[in-house]
């Protein structure tokens, strides 16, 4: 369905408009053309006029004689018939009209009306004595030279070629401007990924259109994105992997060197393969999880039940009470998520705050409904971080040394849950709470049916992290 910023909508106004101006300018521009090259120009009016004047005064002066050898001075100056009429169309010269002067006498025009050039011969004029009008006019056949019109190609050109060629250019001109532009634009960026610089952006107003294109540019830059920062978590994952693979490396090296007891031998193997194992897991977790976009199979889940069998598994490893990891939410805590990404996410983001509180600390989870999304969040009673690292510790190996007590992981955790939390349409990021580290999430809000409430809960997930 089109919509009113549509590509369409722009293509057929600038075409219609196009249309519409060139009718226009041919029905108006070349009528009043056409009109003014119908016309005796101001000079050759005021040349015949003078003519009128002249056989004016002859005839004032010499009478039929005067007016006899006037015409035939005129002759010697103008090529065609010339002569001297009264109102009455009798000749105050000398001069005998024959019928065919006489057919053409009742056809004469005023010097200031439109002459026309469907016929063969010259106009007659009629140019009144400018004394007395009444007694007397001019009668002469219009001069070739002062014919209207002469620039009347030139002007058919102008009209009909040059003009409408340079509005045409012009249209080409938007059309290049409103379509190709923005082609060259995306050419230039695709080129740019071919040649490794995943770094060039489009033009901002491009992506600033409201139309197809605009919403391709927008594409186009959320895939660089998206690419960039794919290819520089994998450059990253694979130096950070490197540099951690080197430590449990050495160690074998320096047992397999030092070590004489074979039982300690083994131990120290198994201790370190299951590190690298772990390590080898969990890098391999993140970068499926950051370039898998199938789309996720989303369900209801109540999330007391799921921390409740999280809890159970977390105390069983870490030797905390049960009582000591609380839960604080209603039982009508139900999200839309995925219960294994949700699952894998939640007992990440628990075994880190436990590994991060003191011997006697508590975890607490809890949270609030806000519209259509819950607000959860899981604090523990550490001291937290600072300020500048609360979105660094989302990153890829990264620990803060000294930052918070407590060792052990390879800083793999948070980050893992983040994007399985964002996988599932929800947010993941970290505050410092009154007591410790407090990491929110916003999940979307499944509103279950009283007996689904009563009777469903979620079993343990088949998931492995």
């Amino acid at each position: 369905m089109l919509d009113r910023h549509s590509l369409f909508w722009k293509l057929a106004i600038l075409l219609v408009g196009f249309c519409l101006l060139m009718i226009g300018l041919s029905y108006t521009w070349g009528r009043h053309m056409e009109t003014q090259n119908a016309f005796l120009s101001e000079p050759a009016r005021q040349l015949l006029r003078g003519y009128a004047a002249e056989a004016e005064r002859a005839w004032r002066s010499g009478g039929r004689a005067g007016l006899d050898q006037w015409v035939g001075e005129m002759h010697q100056r103008e090529r065609g018939w010339v002569g001297v009429l009264d109102s009455n169309l009798r000749p105050l010269d000398s001069a005998t009209l024959r019928p065919d002067i006489m057919q053409r006498l009742t056809r004469l025009r005023s010097v200031d009306w439109p002459m026309s050039r469907r016929s063969v011969d010259q106009p007659w004029l009629r140019i009144p004595f400018p004394g007395a009008p009444e007694q007397g006019m001019l009668v002469i056949e219009l001069p070739e030279r002062l014919n209207p019109g002469q620039y009347r190609v030139l002007w058919r050109v102008v009209t009909n070629g040059i003009i409408p060629g340079l509005f045409t250019l012009l249209l080409c001109v938007g059309l290049y401007r409103m379509l190709i532009v923005p082609l060259n634009q995306l050419r230039e960026q695709a080129n740019a990924w071919r040649a490794d610089q995943l770094s060039a952006r489009l033009d901002p107003r491009t992506i600033a259109r409201h139309d197809e294109l605009g919403e391709l540019a927008r594409a186009f830059d959320q895939m660089a994105d998206r690419l960039q920062g794919t290819v520089a978590l994998q450059q990253q994952m694979l130096r950070d992997l490197s540099h951690e693979m080197r430590t449990p490396l050495s160690r074998l090296r320096v047992a397999c060197d030092g070590e004489t007891d074979l039982q300690g031998l083994r131990e120290r193997l198994a201790r370190e393969v299951d590190c690298m194992q772990q390590l080898v897991e969990g890098t391999l977790q993140l970068a499926w999880q950051d370039a898998e976009r199938a789309p996720m199979n989303l369900e209801p889940i109540q999330v007391q039940a799921l921390w409740e069998l999280l809890a159970e598994d977390a105390s069983y490893e870490s030797g905390w009470s049960p009582a000591r990891l609380r839960c604080e939410l209603p039982a009508s805590c139900w999200v839309q998520g995925n219960l294994n990404y949700l699952a894998q996410a939640l007992e990440n983001l628990l075994r880190n705050a436990i590994r991060h509180s003191p011997a006697d600390g508590l975890v607490r989870l809890g949270g609030q409904r806000e519209g259509n999304h819950w607000w959860l969040w899981l604090e523990d009673e550490g001291r937290g971080v600072a300020e500048e690292d609360l979105e660094r510790i989302f990153a890829p190996f990264s620990r803060l040394d000294g930052s918070r007590p407590g060792d052990g992981g390879f800083g793999l955790g948070l980050s893992i849950a983040r994007s399985a939390i964002q996988r599932q349409g929800g947010t993941l990021w970290a505050e410092n709470g009154k007591r410790g580290l407090r990491l929110w999430m916003r999940l979307p809000v499944h509103e279950p049916a009283a007996r689904e409430q009563g009777d469903k809960r979620p079993q343990r997930p088949p998931y492995s992290v």
